[in-house]
């Protein structure tokens, strides 16, 4: 059976965001490099993460079944958008914002695998086709306005809607 267009949406965001933090990682000091490309990975994994939660978390957060694992997922986005804001306060060449930077991107890609691995199957296992075929139309839609809402609003901003 084909895997549904939802998943294959967010981990082809998944797999772009593992690309700009290896590249991140292996660049080094106070650099407008690292910091332009630390401003569009932040811009990225916020509008993936926003628009994930309005489509697929918010889908299963209405089932029992799938309950748990969207509320975990979504403390851990919570999780990662700290890390974020705490990291746009420090000297990009610090070593405290390369430590910090080294525990989000493991953080982070913990839950990617999760999500791959784990959340994923067990959504499709209780989603119906129509559901996903919807659930990805959401995500589609939402990850673009989520982008550009992502570029005016700091990570862990009340603002965001």
């Amino acid at each position: 059976m084909a895997e549904a267009q939802i998943y294959r949406d967010l981990k082809k965001d998944h797999d772009k965001q593992r690309a700009m933090l290896k590249e991140l990682g292996d660049l080094k000091g106070d650099t407008k490099k690292r910091q332009a490309l630390f401003e569009t990975f932040r811009v990225e994994l916020e509008g993936h993460a926003a628009a994930e939660e309005e489509s697929l978390y918010a889908t299963m957060l209405g089932d029992p079944e799938l309950r748990d694992d969207a509320r975990h997922s979504v403390s851990e986005h919570k999780e990662v958008d700290d890390l974020l804001g705490e990291m746009e306060d420090l000297d990009f060449g610090s070593d405290e914002w390369s430590e910090k930077f080294f525990h989000m991107r493991r953080r982070y890609e913990h839950h990617i695998e999760e999500e791959e691995e784990e959340m994923f199957p067990a959504a499709a296992k209780e989603l119906d086709t129509a559901t996903e075929d919807k659930l990805a139309e959401v995500y589609e839609d939402r990850k673009p306005k989520e982008t550009a809402e992502a570029k005016v609003n700091p990570p862990s901003a009340d603002e965001r809607e």
